[in-house]
């Protein structure tokens, strides 16, 4: 699957989903899905569900070597219960399989290089099959940010 065909099926699937891609600074070239039905969030002061990563970024995140050509990265924060069930401990955990992982290889769902702790997972270059597996996925994230939303409707101050 390409980067398209992916951020096609989020926005075809979920409804409520921004899409921005920044043209400049640090996130040039990425892509980043926010849940905002309303379109009354400032996307820089959002916490994204789902990000298409194109590149490293410096010694912070360059175990997946996303530098490569025509090589990208898509990331999903999952609840801590299905991190769990993907990969045998909770995030932020060490466990025997956790140095084990090759952060470069394609096509493989696996813990995000840094962001595990926050249950985050991620695959490079999902292949049609690899992807069905992930779709389940981004539901559960989308529905995560949407409850994220609903919380900070209910609680924001009125203007």
């Amino acid at each position: 699957m390409d980067q398209d065909a992916i951020i096609n099926y989020v926005t075809d699937t979920f409804a409520g989903v921004e899409v921005t891609r920044p043209t400049d600074g640090p996130g040039a070239g990425d892509t980043f899905f926010i849940y905002d039905p309303q379109h009354d969030l400032d996307p820089k002061r959002q916490f994204p569900f789902a990000t298409i990563v194109t590149k490293d970024y410096g010694d912070f995140d360059n175990a997946s070597q996303v530098n490569r050509p025509d090589v990208f990265r898509l990331n999903i924060g999952v609840s801590r219960d299905t991190f769990r069930t993907l990969f045998g401990h909770a995030p932020g955990e060490e466990s025997a399989g956790s140095a084990t992982y090759d952060y470069a290889a394609l096509d493989q769902l696996m813990p995000h290089p840094v962001y595990a702790p926050q249950s985050f997972v991620c695959v490079l270059n999902p292949s049609p099959q690899t992807f069905e597996v992930v779709k389940p996925l981004l539901a559960e994230a989308c529905s995560m940010a949407a409850a994220r939303y609903e919380r900070k409707q209910t609680t924001r101050e009125p203007e």
